[in-house]
Parts: structure tokens; sequence; C-alpha cells
């Protein structure tokens, strides 16, 4: 009896020891979101109180501010427009990469996917800028769209080869024995196998293709912008509007959050699907 009350009390402090750290490890992130949001429904004079109010009046005026001047409509189609068309683009692409860098065990094509995704955006900038400007692409979908497969198609590549690389072997080689081409294993096997995997790889390529903002300031123009860009609308030479600013913040992070609701079940059961087994 005593020992399974030690054993109840361990597992206890145990739980509360992983709700501890896991609160002191995402405090951080939660306080300055919270901020954000507070920030967006105040008034320049809360904002600019030599001490923070936690409690307030909440204005709408910020949000008016940028659905009146910001043309977010615009912006948002855009980067709808670009982050889905630049993963659908990753996805054609890194798909059979992926599987092909997995089947034949070529790692060091693995690691140059690897080297071009942590390769900082501004090396591929320059020259696709002065390519672009040849050919008269500034301020294009198509430039932002090819720009935007630069970070979208090395991460679907990296991810999905650990998910093929977990496939049993007996799985393809079945196909094999029924006389099915590798093509035809790779869309009627692999493919549908792997479906949280690309499931999961799809939706983070989004996020971070919605979330680029280096890109889109030096390549979109007045047409083709997109939210991460429109928030310097709010910006000028000796007067920020942080009220503005926070709630675009606020606007541009929503969709992102609700769809990271929805489908979470997904990037979990896909980031799980293609962990490392020991």
């Amino acid at each position: 009896m005593p020992k399974r009350r030690t054993g109840a009390r361990r597992s206890v402090l145990g739980s509360i020891g992983l709700w501890t750290l896991i609160g002191v490890f995402f405090l951080p992130f939660l306080f300055v979101f919270y901020y954000m949001v507070t920030t967006s429904f105040k008034s320049q004079i809360d904002i600019f109180s030599p001490e923070f109010k936690w409690v307030f009046v909440p204005t709408l005026e910020n949000y008016a501010a940028v659905f009146q001047t910001g043309s977010f409509g615009e912006f948002t189609l855009n980067s709808m427009i670009i982050g889905v068309a630049s993963v659908l683009v990753a996805l054609v692409v890194g798909l059979p990469a992926a599987f092909v860098i997995a089947r034949y065990k070529t790692r060091w094509i693995g690691s140059l996917v690897l080297s071009s995704r942590i390769t900082p955006g501004i090396t591929f900038l320059i020259p696709w800028f002065l390519i672009f400007s040849r050919i008269g692409w500034i301020d294009t979908y198509q430039a932002l769209i090819l720009m935007h497969v630069i970070v979208t198609l090395p991460f679907v590549t990296w991810l999905m080869i650990s998910f093929f690389e977990d496939l049993p072997q007996e799985l393809i080689d079945s196909g094999s024995v029924d006389g099915a081409g590798i093509a035809r294993i790779f869309w009627s096997i692999v493919l549908p196998t792997t479906k949280g995997g690309i499931a999961a790889a799809a939706i983070l390529a989004f996020i971070f293709s919605w979330n680029n903002f280096l890109f889109s300031v030096v390549i979109a123009g007045n047409s083709t912008r997109t939210l991460p860009v429109a928030v310097f609308q709010f910006m000028s030479y000796g007067s920020i509007n942080w009220g503005a600013i926070a709630a675009a913040a606020v606007v541009m992070t929503l969709p992102v959050v609700v769809l990271s609701l929805f489908i979470q079940r997904h990037i979990v059961q896909g980031l799980a699907g293609g962990a490392v087994k020991g």
C-alpha cells in the first residue's frame, strides 16, 4: 500500500513538473501574442501610457484603419494565391524527389536540399531580382510563386524523405510482384500510405509561405503585395501607428491560427508518423 501511494505521488509530482515546464516554455510566446491582441484594441493614449494598462476601454479604430486604408482583402487574396500555388509546385516536384532520395539512399542529394533550405533568402533574392527585372516579371504572380517555391520545395522534400524511408520495403515489393512500375507504385501505394505526412508538409509549407516577408518586399508591387508587406503602410518617417500595426498583425495571424486549430490532428499524426524509429 505505501508503495502504491509513493508511486501515485511521484506520478502527480511528475505531471506537475511537466506542465510547469511547458508553461514556462510557452509563457513568453503567449504573452507576446496577448500583448499584440490587447494593443490592437487600445487607443493611442493607452498604447503610449508610461505604465502598461491591464484594464482599458477597447476600441475598434485600429481595425477600422486597417480595413479602410490597407486594402487587406486584396493583400489576403495575393497571399492565398501565392501560398497555395507555391505549395502545389513544391508537392508536385518535391514528393517524387523525396521518394527517389529515400528509395535509392542518395542522402547527399538530401543534404543539398537541406543546404538550400538553410541558405539565407537574400542569397537567392539578388540574382533573381536582376533576372526578373530583365524579363519584366517584377510585380507578377509567377515571380513571387517561383521565389516562394525556394522556401516550400526544400522543406517539403526534406520532411518527406523520412516518411518514405519509414515505409516497409515489403509494401513496395508487393507492388513490384504484381507487375506495377515505379510510377504506379508511387501513385497507388506510396502516396496514399503517407497522406498524413503529405498533409503536414503542405500545411507547414503554406504557413512558411504565408509569413514570408523578404521576397515580397522586393519582388512584389502594387498589384501583388502580400499581407506581411502591408504592415509597412502604417510606418512612415517620424510616425508609427503601433495600434494599426498590431491590428494588421492580428488579421495576418488569425487565418494561420484558425487553420492550425482545425488541422492540428493531421499535423501531429503526420509528424509522428515521420519520426525516426529506434
